[in-house]
């Protein structure tokens, strides 16, 4: 939560700040004529015996005092912030790709059964209101599964999923959009259109369909991110009639496709590397940044203050051995 406001529901009233720089110039001021005052006196034996005051604790006790009028006087003018809040609903379409460089083993047992299950717990992460879809890609795309409460049949077509031949990156965009348009409506508030983002996993360069930087292009006309995974290693590679054949990642067009869309883009190299992405994402993607009152936050804040204050003054009572 953001320690610094960003507005207020009632500035007037942060008026009262004005006491802070009079209260601190009244204390400077006592502190110089009291020290004007003793310069001279004599110390009497009463004070030999009892021991010192430390000065230090009444600083802190007047800072802690200013402090908590700071943010108790904020506080008061009912202060917000920009906060990270829990989404609603929302509309995820997962996009796989299945193309056959996805049976490459640089990644353990291979770059698609590792997909596999990751995806399968991605799908778990995910509020249950949110709709989830799935399409698959290779040389074609289509959507498998379309928008959908029910987790049970997306991780089933998630681990029925079989590798084709080549790799149409930007077909399997169009095929997520076309997903997201079949979303169902929100029977409580039918007139809400939820928000809805694309997490796109993907080893390989498009050389098949419609161009990817097309296709995220569209999807930034209509809102919608795309979260790309770039999945593999430089060093996978499959075997072809006894040939290996390398298949490094492709970095390059995943990340051009997220900054298009307004997504992020992310690399994993390993399984552990690949739970741990969508777990960021679905974090990311199962939050919505909004306005909201913090004003307990700074009331909290001035308490904390108060209370070393008050133990300060309680210490600097203590004049006892």
């Amino acid at each position: 939560m953001a320690v610094i406001p960003e507005g207020f529901l009632l500035p007037g009233r942060l008026w009262v700040l004005v006491l802070i720089p009079l209260l601190l110039g009244l204390y400077f001021l006592l502190l110089d004529l009291g020290r004007k005052r003793n310069s001279g006196r004599t110390i009497s034996g009463l004070e030999r015996v009892l021991p010192k005051q430390q000065s230090w604790k009444r600083h802190i006790a007047v800072v802690a005092s200013v402090l908590a009028l700071g943010a108790l006087t904020v506080a008061f003018a009912e202060p917000t912030a920009v906060v990270d809040v829990p989404r609603d609903r929302a509309t995820v379409v997962l996009a796989l790709d299945v193309s056959r460089s996805m049976v490459a083993e640089d990644v353990s047992p291979n770059r698609l059964d590792a997909a596999k299950l990751a995806a399968s717990d991605f799908v778990d992460m995910l509020p249950v209101r949110f709709n989830v879809a799935l399409v698959r890609f290779a040389g074609t795309a289509a959507v498998v599964v379309p928008p959908t409460t029910d987790r049970g049949v997306v991780k089933a077509a998630i681990d029925n999923l079989e590798v084709a031949p080549s790799t149409a990156i930007g077909e399997g965009i169009y095929s997520s959009l076309d997903a997201i348009s079949q979303a169902p409506a929100d029977p409580e508030n039918p007139d809400d259109v939820a928000p809805s983002a694309i997490v796109l996993l993907s080893d390989g360069t498009t050389n098949s369909g419609r161009e990817s930087y097309d296709a995220a292009r569209d999807a930034k006309k209509q809102g919608v991110p795309i979260y790309t995974i770039a999945y593999g290693t430089d060093n996978g590679y499959i075997v072809v009639d006894g040939v290996k054949e390398p298949v490094p990642v492709n970095r390059s067009e995943l990340s051009q496709i997220a900054k298009v869309s307004g997504g992020e883009a992310f690399t994993a190299g390993s399984s552990d590397q690949l739970k741990k992405v969508y777990a960021s994402i679905a974090e990311e993607v199962g939050m919505v940044k909004q306005d909201q009152e913090v004003t307990e936050l700074y009331a909290g804040i001035a308490v904390l203050f108060a209370l070393i204050a008050a133990l300060s003054l309680g210490s600097l009572a203590a004049r006892w051995p």
